[in-house]
């Protein structure tokens, strides 16, 4: 029934001109606006739809996750844009000061997570790693 539709992911935020200027402007993502809110263009033009939701509540889970070549080089570079790394501490996976999880092997690849302005949970990963 589905394998052939060309399926989106969805997110709230409570504030688009915010998530406008994040996404576009710090994330660096191709953005297109609906009267519904925005679509952002991910990779090979995946979509994903961002819709504006005044009772907003944050996820408590990864929403997106975006794998690079250099997990390091991508903090650097968000860091000096003014985004700020979360820490953890979970057992199995532990960031450093810098914010970055090496858990290697069995238990998932180097990573960072962050935030967007509506508080949702964003990650930059190496897949290889």
């Amino acid at each position: 029934m589905f394998k052939d539709t060309k399926a989106f992911s969805s997110f709230s935020v409570n504030d688009l001109k915010k998530a406008r200027d994040f996404y576009g402007k710090t994330l660096g993502l191709k953005i297109s606006e609906r009267p519904e809110g925005l679509e952002l263009k991910l990779g090979a033009g995946a979509p994903a739809f961002i819709y504006p939701k005044p009772n907003h509540t944050p996820a408590s889970f990864t929403i997106l996750n975006f794998p690079v070549d250099d997990v390091e080089l991508v903090v650097d570079e968000l860091s000096s844009k003014g985004v700020r790394f979360e820490h953890y501490d979970m057992g199995d996976i532990k960031t450093d000061k810098r914010g970055i999880a090496r858990p290697g092997g069995k238990h998932g690849p180097t990573m960072a997570w962050f935030k967007d302005p509506a508080g949702n949970i964003l990650s930059v990963l190496e897949p290889g790693s």
